[in-house]
């Protein structure tokens, strides 16, 4: 009679197992169902408005270029001036500006671009003042609109100041870098502003950064730092640059056989540095509608002009102090509310790079 009952219990129990997963059979295919619904209208939506900007106005096509170019055949031969720069010009001539000019003939030309909030004026003060020093062209972007706030600052009339309300340093560096604008500069720092760079100097940063060959880089965090996100960037005591990290905890296993972002050949959005070549690629990758920048330091490395895991490193020597503190945008930077705006931000980057991978749709789901 026991042996009769516990079987039946037995029975039960795997029935109601069989039950629970039956139950939940018809919620995954829900969720699968929705997924592709989204799927289908962002690749919908992605390839209407792809044709429609090419038909209207394209952004940038080798036809165009070569109109243009063909448009220029009227102008004297000696004329064309093909680039242009981000160094101020005296509307005046005086001893001091001619002297100023020399100088900036006769040196290297590095440039340092930071989107840039009031709230944050200390800490910019700092970092501008180590960039000056070592004789940078310095170009603030505001997102907040105030510019009147710095005009205290010594060195605010020696920098450039571009206004626009609300908008990130990808959207900033896509208008007012171009390629054609900052070729005259060997070094582009696109960093952040939550920056601490007592222990940064430029001149030596670039030392390391010139023999080693990396045409894209990033000092390495302080291991104090908040808001690391990957091991690579962490600065390592013992070396003056390291290329690639070695780490087996966590989720993400960087072994000797590991390969690409984040364990080699990966530098991180809040302090990236490009050589010309680097921007000239970087820049091109650069959505026109890009906000945030999420992932794209993971694709950084097809600009690394050869081998990423080689032309690309970070410089423990010369490190900062990432403070992580958002300030762009307030409230607005709080996690999309909507899980659909945010599947669409994910597929539109990655479908854009044709590198889009449908088995995340799902994690991504789960994170809202």
């Amino acid at each position: 009679m026991a042996v009769f009952l516990l079987k039946k219990r037995s029975v039960l129990l795997d029935g109601g197992t069989c039950g629970l997963k039956m139950r939940q059979l018809p919620f995954m295919w829900i969720i699968c169902i929705v997924m592709l619904f989204i799927v289908y209208r962002t690749t919908n939506y992605q390839y209407q408005q792809t044709e429609m900007e090419s038909r209207l106005d394209p952004f940038y096509s080798s036809k165009d270029s070569s109109m243009d170019m063909r448009s220029l055949h009227s102008l004297p031969r000696g004329i064309i001036q093909a680039r242009s720069d981000l160094e101020l010009k005296p509307l005046w001539s005086t001893t001091s500006s001619k002297s100023k000019a020399k100088a900036s003939n006769s040196s290297s030309h590095n440039l340092l671009a930071v989107p840039v909030g009031i709230k944050q004026k200390s800490n910019v003060d700092a970092l501008v003042q180590k960039f000056l020093s070592a004789n940078f062209t310095v170009i603030l972007f505001h997102y907040d609109g105030n510019v009147d706030g710095w005009e205290d600052l010594q060195w605010s009339k020696d920098a450039i100041h571009i206004v626009a309300h609300n908008q990130t340093k990808w959207w900033f560096a896509k208008r007012f870098l171009h390629p054609a604008v900052v070729s005259i500069y060997d070094y582009i720092f696109l960093w952040d502003e939550d920056l601490g760079v007592e222990n940064f100097h430029p001149g030596r940063y670039l030392e390391i950064v010139k023999s080693e060959g990396l045409e894209i880089s990033q000092p390495a965090l302080d291991p104090n730092s908040t808001g690391i996100h990957h091991r690579i960037t962490i600065r390592s005591r013992t070396n003056r640059f390291h290329r690639r990290v070695y780490d087996i905890r966590g989720s993400t296993k960087c072994s000797a056989e590991s390969e690409g972002p984040p364990c080699s050949g990966f530098v991180e959005g809040m302090a990236p540095v490009f050589s010309r070549s680097a921007w000239l690629c970087a820049w091109h990758l650069i959505q026109n509608d890009l906000v945030h920048g999420w992932g794209m330091d993971m694709k950084l490395g097809y600009c690394a002009q050869g081998d990423r895991s080689k032309k690309v490193g970070v410089v423990d020597s010369e490190y900062v102090v990432h403070q992580s503190i958002q300030t762009l945008g307030g409230q607005s930077l709080k996690r999309d509310s909507n899980p659909e705006e945010s599947v669409k931000v994910y597929i539109k980057f990655y479908f854009v790079l044709g590198q889009f991978d449908f088995s995340n749709i799902y994690l991504l789901l789960l994170m809202f």
